[in-house]
């Protein structure tokens, strides 16, 4: 395997050149990361989207609608027609808040548990097959390189969201 280059903080590599052969590993390691669970998607008719949505809801039951959409970056406009399908196919129910009544309040079903589950499974599958023959710090070198791409400013609500604290 090739040394990668390893850009400098300002976003240039050290000839000049854009960091390609990194970029290039994250479309690729995502195209295979989200494949396993494509496939299953599919036979239900969801995509992506579904996924995403039915995995922070079970994660997180009684995730309101405004935390989802902050979650998700996505528009409420495509975040309705994604969780209309999950509610109507029943792997999603909403329910009213009990402190506001206008809230509504998500959980996936035992169903939507089930295909969550499912799907996680797959993923863990392929992240400890490619941690498998890694040092025993691995995971750990792994997951401040992931904390890092993320914006410095949503660095720590996406830290409470993933561990439940905030790390340092």
């Amino acid at each position: 395997m090739p040394a990668l280059r390893i850009p400098k903080p300002d976003g240039d590599t050290h000839a000049g050149q854009p960091a390609y052969d990194l970029i290039e590993l994250l479309f690729f390691a995502y195209r295979d990361f989200v494949s396993d669970p494509d496939r299953i998607l599919d036979e239900y008719g969801f995509g992506r989207a579904h996924h995403r949505v039915l995995h922070f809801v079970d994660r997180q039951p009684g995730l309101t609608i405004a935390e989802l959409l902050d979650i998700l970056r996505i528009t409420k406009q495509s975040l309705n027609r994604v969780l209309k399908e999950l509610i109507e196919k029943r792997f999603v129910e909403s329910r009213t808040g009990t402190a506001d009544r206008r809230q509504r309040l998500l959980y996936a079903t035992p169903q939507g548990h089930d295909l969550a589950q499912k799907l996680a499974r797959l993923q863990t599958r392929r992240i400890a097959r490619a941690l498998a023959d890694m040092e025993p710090d691995a995971k750990d070198a792994v997951t401040r390189y992931l904390l890092r791409l993320i914006d410095p400013d949503d660095r720590a609500h996406v830290e409470r969201l993933v561990f439940g604290t905030e790390k340092v």
